[in-house]
């Protein structure tokens, strides 16, 4: 391995060189996953008209712009790369900041990504049948770790051209099945749907799990301190990637619904490799398969970016966590890096991933509802702070994501009572260390004034 430098919050760290389209791409792999290309299967169950399914995936995308639109004004206020760990900080104070912050820093990277490692396993497999699912998984978290270990360039020109990579492929997909011809008719007008859909349970349940597909919208908040201009780049960042991810969103669906019938796509979670059928005939599915499969590298590579990250800023402010601020020669926080992979790696072994992600959800949705609640409480109780970038709308903009995140947590309380105690419970945790850590440094402080 690379000689580690130490590195503290003011010194020790490369210099500040990210550009505007790297993080864009870390915004677009990060939100790409699997979601889009399975929930659809769960959402015909309870919306039949073509517009209102689109106009489902429309909604989940403005609420998401809305989220982008906060946290934009406070990355460009404390563009520290450690996302709500500093919001966190300075809103509520460093107690709930540790919290947000250990809760990324454990499992709320790692467990997606041994949920995506685990994808490309099962999608590879559509692709060639013998593929060793659990093997290849392993060796894509260790592969991206790898590229992230060695930092530098070539680090930010992978997650960029894979990203772009990406993108022509899900093109090429829909632009091939718009060209192939319709199933069934489905309409996609707005005289066909009833507005009483949108106030029905089905339609608010469907809700919850788009916005899950749209998770990552934030992503390029994590590494503020690594962009060389964020007061510009970060907000374009997060407009950019978020709104392309929109369009390829509700795009994806309209192809999905236009050349597959619906009691075909009803209750299916495989979504993708259904309609790749009927695009590509008996081999669509091994086509499809191979697109999805490639899609997820820079999936992980996103993770195995931001993730680490916080862990690393972390360590520079608390000597606890030290170790986790050192970084290469070409400026990555190996050891954070390292950790990250170590716990994806054990989650995807003993096959525990699905159910941290179910109890991690309520803590992640939490941190993001405080974080955009925190922006309005800075702007009564400080509102002189600098502002280089103020959330367009404000407002409404974030009382609408508050609004909906907020029904994202009651419906998790009701829906999945026990996973969001544990959620909890790991918050609380997090408190504890928290506590611990302020101890060890209260002690340092006074054996140095000694």
């Amino acid at each position: 391995m690379a000689d580690l430098v130490p590195t503290d919050p003011s010194r020790g760290r490369a210099a500040p060189s990210v550009a505007t389209p790297a993080a864009t791409a870390l915004v677009v792999a990060d939100m790409i996953g699997v979601g889009v290309f399975t929930s659809l299967g769960f959402q015909v169950s309870d919306i039949q008209s073509g517009f209102g399914l689109l106009l489902l995936w429309g909604i989940g995308g403005l609420v998401a712009l809305c989220g982008a639109f906060s946290y934009a004004e406070l990355a460009t206020m404390f563009p520290r790369s450690s996302g709500e760990y500093t919001y966190l900080t300075r809103a509520y104070g460093p107690a709930l900041g540790f919290m947000a912050g250990w809760l990324s820093a454990t499992v709320g990277f790692a467990a997606p990504v041994a949920l995506a490692a685990m994808a490309f396993g099962q999608y590879a497999k559509a692709f060639h049948p013998a593929a060793p699912a659990l093997p290849l998984g392993l060796a894509i978290i260790w592969a991206v770790t790898a590229i992230r270990v060695a930092g530098g360039r070539f680090g930010e020109a992978f997650q960029v051209g894979s990203t772009l990579l990406k993108l022509l492929l899900i093109v090429a997909f829909i632009g091939a099945g718009l060209a192939t011809g319709g199933g069934p008719p489905v309409s996609f007008a707005p005289g066909a749907f009833d507005p009483a859909q949108v106030f029905s349970t089905g339609f608010a349940v469907s809700l919850v799990f788009v916005m899950y597909a749209y998770s990552g919208w934030n992503a390029a908040t994590y590494i503020a301190g690594d962009l060389a201009d964020p007061h510009d780049s970060l907000p374009r960042a997060l407009f950019l990637g978020t709104g392309l991810v929109v369009v390829l969103y509700v795009a994806l669906n309209a192809v999905f619904l236009y050349t597959t019938p619906l009691n075909e796509l009803a209750g299916q979670i495989d979504v993708a490799l259904i309609s790749g059928r009927h695009v590509f005939g008996a081999d669509g599915g091994r086509v499809v398969g191979a697109v999805i499969c490639f899609g997820l590298i820079p999936t992980i590579g996103a993770m195995m970016w931001i993730g680490p990250s916080v862990t690393a800023t972390m360590g520079e402010d608390m000597p606890l966590l030290r170790i986790f601020a050192r970084r290469t020669r070409g400026g990555a926080p190996a050891a954070a890096i390292l950790f990250q992979c170590l716990v994806a790696s054990l989650l995807l072994l003993t096959q525990s991933y699905a159910a941290v992600l179910e109890f991690i959800q309520f803590g992640l949705t939490l941190c993001a509802f405080l974080a955009v609640l925190g922006l309005i409480k800075l702007r009564i109780t400080e509102p002189h702070l600098p502002r280089p970038y103020r959330a367009w709308g404000y407002p409404v903009t974030p009382i609408i994501f508050l609004s909906v995140t907020l029904f994202m947590l009651v419906y998790l309380v009701a829906a999945r009572p026990i996973q969001s105690l544990c959620g909890l419970g790991l918050m609380l945790l997090g408190l504890a260390l928290y506590a611990v850590a302020r101890a060890q440094a209260r002690r340092e402080a006074g054996r140095r004034a000694a």
